[in-house]
């Protein structure tokens, strides 16, 4: 049975069945049983369900703590770890980079490493460069980690027991502006394929490859598109690492035109990894050079006044397309966008279902 639950709920979920099927699988982060909000409500109630020493709080000592998760791993654990900004699992990138991603590798292939670390990201409510970073490209980067960006919440449960269940070191990152967002999400234990995109609309002019929450972005960017009869599909990468490279270039293919919408820096990013990708292997087929559409090689600001000209939204991507195709630029006025909320936090337009 399929009902609809928000993006919080069915991370909630996903680890209320991890933590009872499996009982090598943990919980643990910085206030984890002690936050009163749950972790953007992604933690309520188990810390009650399962106890102390399943749901458990850590000192602020990320380094620390990731190795010991990497340790419990080794011997036969499923930790699931929680950093509730990206930021503060840089403390423990050694552990991550130079320890969990490299084991499997360096003992050939005998050694399991089933750890999940979830990192939320993105931007709101003043939080500037040390709060709201998206940094999926340094992680995505590194070989021996997958990386996973869900935007559904059928994709938030399934991806989540995909990665616990997962023996390779999995980093799993949640946009804090899709916690709120519903929709369909089965019931019981169902996986994702960790690796495989999902064509989140179909079209035939242009290819939009989006991550995370700018896949709703493009998708609002689609429909304003298709005023001016311009169908753009919209592919949902899901899994930056491994990337489904396949289901890609096939919509490519069948467009012939290429834009890329990720919600990160431009230089040396995702977006420019898919684009190099293209023009390495499907050039000959491209009607247009391939475009990009991301944030400005910039610190995160922190005010709203800069985060509106920081942020790229749906009427950029819809440019982005434009410009490709020889059309003059326009307005969020001309394209009847009207914002009910500052730009700063969650646009309640953006609640689903997707």
């Amino acid at each position: 049975m399929t009902r609809d639950l928000k993006f919080f709920q069915a991370i909630n979920e996903a680890t209320d069945l991890c933590l009872a099927r499996d009982p090598s699988v943990y919980l643990m982060g910085l206030h984890v049983p002690a936050d009163p909000k749950g972790v953007f409500g992604t933690v309520l109630g188990l810390s009650k369900k399962y106890g102390p020493e399943r749901v458990m709080d850590m000192p602020t000592s990320e380094n620390g703590m990731t190795g010991v998760a990497i340790g419990s791993a080794l011997v036969g654990m499923r930790p699931i770890m929680v950093h509730q900004r990206i930021e503060f699992a840089l403390l423990a990138v050694e552990q991550i980079i130079n320890q969990a991603a490299n084991w499997h590798y360096m003992f050939g292939g005998q050694a399991a490493m089933p750890l999940v670390i979830r990192m939320i990201i993105g931007r709101g409510w003043g939080q500037g460069p040390q709060h709201s970073q998206s940094l999926q490209a340094l992680f995505a980067h590194v070989p021996g980690l997958k990386v996973v960006m869900p935007a559904t919440p059928h994709d938030a449960k399934g991806l989540l027991i995909a990665a616990v269940e997962d023996n390779n070191p999995v980093i799993y990152l949640e946009h804090r502006w899709l916690h709120n967002v519903f929709g369909p999400v089965p019931e019981g234990r169902y996986t994702v394929p960790i690796g495989k995109a999902r064509t989140a609309r179909k079209g035939m002019d242009v290819t939009i490859v989006a991550t995370s929450y700018m896949v709703l972005e493009s998708l609002r960017a689609a429909d304003l598109l298709a005023r001016d009869g311009i169908e753009a599909e919209v592919v949902d990468v899901r899994s930056l690492r491994p990337l489904d490279k396949v289901q890609i270039f096939e919509s490519i293919r069948k467009t012939g035109r290429l834009v890329v919408v990720d919600g990160a820096w431009r230089s040396l990013g995702f977006a420019a990894e898919v684009l190099a990708l293209a023009a390495e292997q499907i050039y000959g087929i491209l009607k247009a050079p391939p475009a990009r559409v991301t944030f400005p090689d910039l610190p995160s600001p922190s005010t709203p006044a800069l985060a509106q000209h920081f942020y790229p939204r749906a009427v950029h991507v819809v440019n982005g397309v434009r410009t490709m195709m020889g059309l003059p630029e326009v307005t969020e006025e001309q394209l009847g966008i009207q914002h009910e909320t500052p730009l700063d936090v969650p646009d309640k337009a953006f609640t689903g279902p997707f």
